[in-house]
């Protein structure tokens, strides 16, 4: 018996941790946010990580961003050259405009 109020102790402890430190509300919160969803989501899993996320984004997925902007960058520098590049041959071959000539 001795050893069951240990364990009842224990839990007790961790319980007022997580209450202490915002976990039960904040899954509370989540839980009731999901219940009054009204088209359920396919993965309650992911809508729960979702909603309980602090804000900070994993370090894989800013490395992989991050490697997504250089690429996207790369691509517009290069597009933006080739842009000015096509404005000049086009200006080579275009007659050059006289002020007369459009009255």
């Amino acid at each position: 018996m001795a050893h069951y109020r240990a364990a009842e102790s224990k839990r007790e402890q961790f319980r007022r941790y997580l209450e202490k430190a915002g976990v039960l509300d904040s899954l509370t919160n989540v839980l009731v946010a999901l219940y009054e969803e009204t088209d359920k989501p396919n993965n309650a899993l992911e809508f729960i990580r979702l909603h309980l996320s602090t804000g900070e984004p994993d370090s894989g997925d800013v490395e992989t961003l991050c490697l997504e902007l250089t690429e996207l960058q790369q691509k517009y520098d290069a597009l933006l050259e080739e842009n000015r590049d096509l404005k000049n041959r086009l200006l080579q071959y275009e007659p050059p405009v006289e002020d007369g000539a459009a009255e």
